[in-house]
């Protein structure tokens, strides 16, 4: 299967078109293509314009990956890099801030997560890796109560994209 992945400036290029910020996520070793295509419909639902994912540790677009984002692969762009660090300093060098969801941050909900923003979602198991972790500009954690300390990483980031979701519709208002 061939998938036509887009390019960096795609995401900025529908943003402007949308005339809104830039909000993109970043899979950091996501090898589920379950998880792949469950982040892709949520992105796709949640107003996202980019899921900018590596070339290695990380499952390609493939049929699995489109047939559980229920046509979300259609309209979310899905950019391939070399190297998701470097995409995280061209973010960050384009004014956008990138937060790493992982265990230990801060409270997504206390966050202004308005404006041009990039959210990173770790492999299960492992998390965000620690370099990626360094240049993100904060770690976000998601509200937990129960006894196991970890979600689903589809889970975690659709809870993540509906908190900047909620962010941009309070400033809105």
């Amino acid at each position: 299967m061939d998938f036509e992945y887009a390019e960096l400036d795609d995401i900025f290029e529908r943003a402007s078109a949308e005339e809104v910020p830039p909000f993109a996520v970043i899979l950091d070793g996501i090898e589920d293509p379950h998880n792949f295509g469950s982040i892709l419909r949520s992105c796709e639902c949640g107003g996202v314009h980019g899921v900018i994912i590596g070339k290695n540790r990380v499952a390609p677009v493939n049929d699995t990956v489109i047939k559980v984002a229920e046509g979300a692969a259609e309209y979310v762009k899905v950019v391939r890099v070399v190297n998701i660090n470097d995409a995280i300093r061209e973010l960050k060098s384009k004014g956008v801030w990138v937060y790493a969801l992982d265990m230990d941050g801060h409270d997504i909900y206390a966050e202004d997560l308005s404006g041009a923003v990039a959210l990173v979602v770790g492999a299960e198991g492992k998390g965000v890796s620690r370099l990626t972790r360094e240049l993100c500009d904060g770690v976000l954690s998601l509200p937990m109560r129960g006894k196991i300390n970890s979600l689903n990483a589809s889970v975690a980031a659709a809870l993540g994209i509906y908190a900047k979701l909620q962010c941009d519709i309070k400033k809105s208002k």
